[in-house]
């Protein structure tokens, strides 16, 4: 009882110690809300199974034991560097209040008991991740293995041992420690203020006077950019300019740092009111703007450089980070922070940014980490003065409808159906708010990760979520459905042969099914808009108004190019400048698809059929089927037809090849148009510009110029298409291969850099013309209302002088 009384004392919300610290903060709306109220828990078991599987597939599950010299290795290591060696079941029954910490007899007298197999039983869960690391770390040896597997596995018990102390809960574990601080309002000054939904399709407040002070800011950029006298230059004919770079794991964050890098010496990103990111460019953004990077790209570069040389998933080196201090504290804040709460599970994909940050979110100089870039809140120091763009980060949610009703005979009918509606939804991320257009919606960014129901949060004292687990979600490439994962193996399966175009054909009739199955579980956090049905517009799915999670993924997924986020209302983006790295670059068109969402959106001015131009069919394959039913000397003369067309097409794809300007060159600019027509037609495709003339037409839309990642002399052995180090799914790069890659970014926008340049003068003088045309009908307006006055003045004076005579004046 006296230690329950200490506990008490030292650890409850309602203690007196924390009474004297802070101020007594009102009751949580949770409690107005009973159904959501629970007692607090431990750190369940499916929180931590995913940390803990990369070494158990290293030791063969178990199945193989190690030598015991390296028992005495781990204690001799353990007492030098003076660790905590608390053994886990030591812990065990401590017990504190509001369940935190549990006895035995406590979890008995639970309603419902305690059954050992209960998956969500947390106690039971703790109790099994500290048998699965005792087995783990104290596993005795009797065969030796240094023949068998790396030497660096005989050291992995020694780092499981350590996790299993830190992240045991007990006291003075690092994960207890963590637990303490995130309830620190000095730390997380969030959990003292409640948050609620916003409900509305304009932009929030704070991005509204961050886009007053960009402007003040730009125009001496803008200035410098265009060589024009500052004090010529109206605010009002700016135009706003956003970049976007594409997704493509570690190639499109490295290729992207030097677009992006080449456009800050040209003075362009100066004029830039916003960047945006999919996938590896969200990492991009998120380092640029942090403490790492500190908006400096040669500095980010150099992070790079000495960060990507070894694999995110190598576990000593992951490991090694995950046991230190402080890095230890600062990659764990986020997964404990979570775990405790229980509002998600951890899976897969936080697995997959916590080691990912291991290696981006740590500095060369590990000393150096800093709390505040584990926030994208925190990211708004750097936009406090409207001196850099406002970043955007993207991921979406698969909506896959419910399949009803039973019966084998039309189950392949009903995934089809539900193939052919599924869709995503797009969801932005800023330093001010977490939004969705297709909702309508949208919380305060330092909300995130918290329970809402109605409009308004259940809890406060649930800090932000860290930039870890974020990384992880940007970038979950790998939660495809199957037919993502089909398209990227099927040039090598049919190409092998084999008869497998039989197979290629039978899979073909199922795709629509494969598109509603996805490969790994997506990530997920609180819905944010439960309870909010009757509110939400027809955009948002219906099986959201009432669901506890909202599961997220790679952009990448809809689209590799952020077009949504900047096309939405109110950003009035009137240059739309796209950075393109994606594998496979000319066959999916991912600037086009931006013109369906326009559509929908009733965006004026999107240009229309842009992007990489089609290939033309042969038609091969039916010259050879038809060849079949005539006679040899008919089908040879067919066949011979096919095979010269097929060579010229050939011949078409190698000039593109060594000669962009023959299909897309290093910088293509097109135009929409705002003309309205009564005619249901649909109108001609965009060309591209050649003549700045033509962007500065009255009725001229939104300005796209687009820069692909493509070969250029300039910077010999870079191929996007061959250079094997460049495939998505590479994570290990040297300096060499980072150099050649941000080089051939730079020289592909130098070649387009003057083009730019041109057409951001174009569109500022439209803009200018057309200020001056709208004051000068307001000043002509006004003069002929002043003209009217004056006329109706004269008369009533005129009218006067005949009733009264003049002498009355």
């Amino acid at each position: 009882m006296r230690q329950l009384y200490l506990r008490r004392v030292l650890l409850g919300h309602n203690s007196r110690l924390l009474r004297q610290t802070y101020p007594r903060r009102r009751k949580p709306i949770s409690a107005q809300f009973n159904t959501y109220s629970k007692p607090r828990k431990s750190i369940p078991l499916h929180w931590l199974k995913g940390l803990f599987a990369a070494g158990a597939i290293l030791l063969a599950g178990g199945h193989f034991a190690f030598n015991p010299a390296l028992y005495s290795r781990h204690d001799r290591l353990q007492c030098d560097s003076g660790e905590r060696s608390s053994s886990f079941d030591d812990y065990d029954n401590s017990n504190t209040e509001d369940g935190d910490f549990d006895t035995e007899d406590e979890l008995d007298q639970r309603p419902g008991g305690r059954s050992e197999g209960n998956p969500n039983d947390d106690t039971s869960a703790w109790q099994t991740i500290g048998s699965t690391l005792t087995n783990l770390g104290a596993a005795k040896a009797n065969i030796s293995l240094t023949s068998i597997i790396p030497e660096w596995t005989l050291l992995l018990p020694f780092y499981f041992q350590k996790l299993r102390a830190e992240l045991s809960m007990a006291p003075d574990s690092l994960s207890y420690e963590i637990w303490q601080e995130s309830l620190s309002p000095y730390l997380n000054p969030e959990i003292t203020w409640d948050a609620q939904v916003r409900m509305s399709p304009n932009l929030c407040d704070e991005e509204t006077r961050f886009l007053e002070r960009r402007r003040r800011f730009m125009k001496g950029a803008f200035a410098q950019y265009l060589q024009i006298p500052e004090s010529e230059i109206n605010e009002q004919d700016i135009p706003v300019i956003a970049m976007t770079a594409s997704g493509g794991g570690v190639r499109a964050m490295v290729s992207s740092a030097g677009s992006f890098w080449a456009a800050k010496n040209a003075g362009l990103l100066d004029c830039t009111t916003y960047t945006a990111g999919v996938s590896g460019s969200c990492w991009m953004q998120a380092l640029y703007l942090s403490s790492i990077g500190n908006t400096s790209f040669p500095r980010l570069i150099d992070h790079f450089k000495s960060r990507l040389t070894v694999h995110f998933a190598f576990p000593p080196a992951a490991l090694s980070l995950l046991d230190s201090a402080p890095t230890n504290r600062y990659l764990l804040r986020g997964v404990v922070e979570r775990a405790k709460r229980g509002n998600t599970s951890f899976g897969l994909v936080d697995l997959y940014g916590l080691l990912l940050s291991a290696r981006l979110l740590i500095p060369g100089n590990e000393l150096a980490v800093n709390d505040d870039d584990l926030k994208l809140s925190s990211q708004t120091r750097y936009l406090r003065y409207g001196q850099n763009p406002m970043p955007i980060y993207t991921c979406v949610r698969h909506e896959i409808p419910t399949l009803l009703g039973s019966g084998k005979g039309n189950e392949l009918e009903k995934l089809k159906e539900a193939a052919a509606k599924d869709w995503f939804q797009w969801f932005e991320i800023t330093p001010y708010e977490f939004y969705s257009e297709d909702l309508e919606a949208g919380i305060p960014t330092w909300a995130v990760g918290r329970r809402f129901y109605n409009g308004f949060n259940l809890e406060r004292d649930v800090p932000e979520m860290k930039l870890p687990l974020l990384f992880g979600i940007f970038g979950s490439a790998f939660c495809a459905t199957l037919n993502h994962y089909y398209d990227e193996i099927r040039p090598f399966l049919v190409g092998l042969g084999w008869g497998l175009q039989k197979v290629d054909s039978l899979i073909a009739e199922r795709r629509s099914s494969l598109k509603t199955v996805h490969a790994f579980e997506p990530a997920s956090i609180p819905n944010f808009v439960k309870g909010l049905g009757h509110l939400l517009p027809p955009t948002c799915p219906r099986s959201l108004h009432n669901a506890d999670i909202i599961q997220l993924m790679d952009a990448g997924m809809s689209n590799n190019l952020a077009c949504y986020p900047l096309l939405r209302r109110g950003r009035n983006v009137d240059i739309f400048i796209a950075f393109d790295s994606s594998a496979e670059i000319q066959t999916y068109n991912w600037l086009g698809n931006a013109e369906g969402y326009a559509k929908q959106r009733k965006i004026i001015g999107w240009p229309i059929s842009i992007g990489w131009p089609k290939e033309t069919d042969t038609d091969l394959e039916r010259d050879l089927s038809n060849a079949q039913a005539l006679s040899k000397e008919d089908a040879k003369e067919r066949l011979e037809d096919a095979q010269k067309a097929d060579q010229a097409t050939e011949a078409i794809k190698s000039m593109q090849n060594t000669n962009p300007s023959k299909s897309l060159g290093y910088c293509t600019v097109w135009v929409g148009t705002k003309e309205q027509k009564d005619t249901n037609e649909e109108p001609p495709p965009s060309k591209a510009v050649e003549d700045e003339w033509e962007l500065m037409k009255p009725d001229a839309g939104i300005t796209v110029a687009y820069f692909p990642l493509i070969p250029n002399p300039k910077v010999p052995g870079v191929d996007p298409d061959s250079s094997a180090y460049l495939s998505t799914w590479n994570f290990e790069w040297t300096a060499q291969q980072i150099e050649a890659t941000v080089s051939l970014a730079r020289a592909n926008f130098e070649e387009g850099q003057d083009k730019v340049q041109r057409t951001v003068r174009a569109v500022y003088e439209r803009k200018k013309k057309l200020r001056l045309e709208q004051e000068r009908r307001m000043r002509e307006s006004r003069e002929r209302d002043m003209e009217g006055s004056w006329k109706r003045a004269e008369s009533h004076h005129s009218q006067a002088g005949r009733l009264f005579g003049h002498g009355f004046y």
